[in-house]
């Protein structure tokens, strides 16, 4: 005995609901790979035509421009932000892109130029920063427009120290900040025996570079007391190790060219945050200043710091670290805010403590 035959509206309803399945089980596997695409320019880099450059004698080109807050000290500071501009139609962002420069003001500055606003005088250039998408692909399109981005960081460099012609200068940058400022190393400070001396230190924040020296004649931070060196780390996760794996396959850093290349078999340099040093040995949470999530919080108010909550450890050139299980160091917003600079800043009163000992030290060597 059979039971009732299906009707041809029954095996329509039936197929519908099948094709939706599919496309929506489709759609959670390749999720990536769709929002991904939707960001490619879709035009070869060698054709494309970039946004207007910036005029960096302009107030609209800087995202701060020499601002102060109270008790600052006598340093001047050049800060490089991270990534802020998703893409889609463009390879380099426009300066002035409203969604990107709202993440820039209430995400990328309060926790990672906050560190050195009691240094001195803060200036963040806007640049035609490589798009997000140049962050998520070895193509040599992405390449090329991550290198096209120092055109601007270079100009804004000039026209930055033409103001600072002498004192204290402090250089850090932060994910693609942080690999444009090691460039400036190279390029601007590196053969200018007087900018050297004037360096306190330069930060290389969430960034992946060779261990060997950013420039030949600027060391990396082997101890705390010490001025005119690099302090360079890219996080991880401890027990995170497929991305550890994933962060050293995909690194880019500078050839001799100008050129980003694969790191390769190079070793990766890592100056932990927490002591100032080179030293592989496990720090203790304990030792921790402070992390925060400074996050929408108004610039020259300091945020509260939760001491003693990342234990750390650098390992095969990077940065390990433990995850606070507090609700505020979550990782919040789309896939595309996913992939871009955390934002909080699990080592922020450890950069700041940091940067304050070596103004210190760069202070009484100057001094005698």
């Amino acid at each position: 005995m059979t039971g009732p035959k299906l009707t041809t509206r029954q095996w329509i309803g039936w197929i519908g609901f099948a094709l939706v399945f599919l496309f929506t089980a489709a759609v959670a596997v390749w999720r990536g790979d769709i929002l991904r695409a939707g960001l490619d320019p879709q035009v070869p880099f060698q054709t494309y035509q970039p946004p207007p450059a910036p005029d960096y004698r302009r107030p609209e080109a800087w995202a701060m421009s020499e601002v102060r807050a109270p008790d600052a000290g006598p340093a001047a500071v050049f800060f490089v932000h991270s990534t802020t501009y998703d893409g889609g139609r463009e390879w380099n962002g426009p300066i002035g892109d409203a969604e990107a420069d709202a993440y820039l003001r209430r995400v990328v500055l309060p926790n990672y130029a906050g560190p050195f606003a009691r240094l001195g005088a803060v200036s963040a250039p806007r640049y035609r920063q490589g798009s997000l998408y140049t962050r998520l692909t070895l193509r040599d399109d992405a390449r090329e427009a991550r290198a096209f981005a120092y055109r601007d960081i270079a100009a804004a460099f000039d026209a930055w120290i033409a103001r600072h012609p002498e004192g204290p200068i402090v250089l850090a940058g932060v994910e693609q900040g942080g690999e444009l400022v090691e460039r400036l190393l190279r390029e601007r400070v590196s053969g200018d025996a007087a900018l050297r001396d004037r360096l306190v230190a330069a930060y290389l924040m969430d960034v992946v570079t060779r261990a060997e020296r950013p420039s030949p004649l600027i060391p990396a931070c082997e101890r705390r007391d010490q001025a005119g060196c690099v302090v360079g780390f890219s996080p991880v996760g401890e027990g995170n190790d497929g991305a550890a794996r994933r962060r050293l396959r995909r690194a880019l850093v500078w050839d001799e060219r100008g050129r980003l290349v694969e790191l390769g078999e190079d070793e990766a340099l890592c100056v932990n945050p927490v002591t100032g040093s080179t030293s592989t040995a496990p720090t203790d949470a304990r030792l921790n200043q402070g992390a925060t999530n400074a996050t929408g919080l108004e610039w020259g108010a300091h945020p509260a710091l939760l001491a003693r909550e990342v234990a750390t450890q650098c390992r095969d050139g990077l940065l390990r670290h433990t995850e606070p299980e507090r609700e505020s160091f979550r990782q919040t917003g789309g896939w595309a805010d996913r992939r871009k600079s955390r934002p909080y800043n699990l080592f922020y009163g450890d950069i700041e403590a940091d940067a304050q000992k070596r103004l210190s030290v760069w202070t009484g060597r100057s001094a005698g």
